[in-house]
């Protein structure tokens, strides 16, 4: 829920804070903000370090090539960065495509933003308990098929009012953040424990560097004559975010069906043998 509310809460406060306060403004908060969760860490938050009494690996690159080495979980890092792929490439190019193609002015863009932030705090902890109820994969696949249609509506919007963009914004938060919560749910349950450390930092990491190569691909498809005029090509983004998205259903699969199957060995060690 954090992680995802950071996405777009983080948008609004920074223009807000730009546009009073300078350009600059919002890489000082970053810094302000870094320091005060360094120190909150430092001094509050315990070490999780059960984990490391069992792994066999005691050098740290070792353990990070044997991580790496496993099949089951390249197949989770490799779903992980087609999720950030897909759920990233369009937000570079958010305010320019709300102020020039959907004509919402400079004023009213932290609004847009903020309401599509806010809306995540209660989007989230929903999904997560219907993800908690009903088989995971399914919410994912829903998730996905939602996010596919919103996307192509989205991205062939012509100059529409406000409330019609926030409307909009509101229900591509659904598909993003209601596949994120049961995708992150399945593919943290992927490894062993001894691994599980390794596992989520390179997991983390391959999130970050996606996010930016999403960032590449999308400059690479989006075209702007001049800082006024509107964004072309932004469609066809949209229908390479559905192909990704698509690929990443497969995937997801491939991490649901090695989870069921792990749980399945688990319960078949557990039963006593006559």
């Amino acid at each position: 829920m954090g992680f995802g509310a950071s996405q777009v809460l983080g948008i609004p406060i920074s223009l807000y804070l730009a546009n009073h306060f300078g350009w600059n403004s919002p890489f000082l908060m970053i810094v302000v903000l870094a320091f005060l969760i360094w120190t909150l860490i430092a001094t509050r938050v315990k070490p999780i370090d059960k984990h490391l009494a069992i792994q066999s690996d005691r050098n740290p690159v070792q353990h990070l090539i044997h991580t790496i080495s496993q099949k089951q979980y390249r197949v989770g890092f490799l779903a992980t960065c087609l999720l950030s792929l897909g759920g990233f490439m369009m937000m570079p190019w958010g305010s320019a495509f709300a102020i020039n193609n959907l004509h919402i002015t400079q004023e009213q863009l932290p609004t847009l933003f903020m309401v599509a932030g806010v809306s995540t705090l209660f989007i989230m902890p929903m999904i997560g308990k219907i993800s908690d109820k009903i088989n995971k994969f399914k919410l994912f696949t829903i998730a996905c098929i939602w996010m596919a249609v919103v996307v192509v509506i989205y991205t062939n919007l012509t100059p529409v009012p406000l409330w019609v963009a926030m409307v909009m914004n509101v229900a591509m938060m659904i598909g993003i953040m209601g596949r994120m919560v049961p995708s992150m749910a399945l593919t943290s349950a992927l490894p062993n424990m001894q691994d599980r450390g390794a596992f989520m930092s390179i997991n983390s990491s391959l999130q970050q560097i996606a996010g930016g190569f999403a960032a590449i691909v999308g400059g690479m498809i989006v075209v702007q004559k001049d800082k006024f005029s509107p964004l072309e090509h932004y469609d066809t983004m949209g229908y390479v975010i559905v192909v990704i998205t698509i690929i990443s259903i497969f995937l997801v699969y491939r991490v649901y069906k090695l989870i069921e199957n792990k749980k399945s060995q688990k319960s078949d060690a557990a039963v006593p043998q006559h």
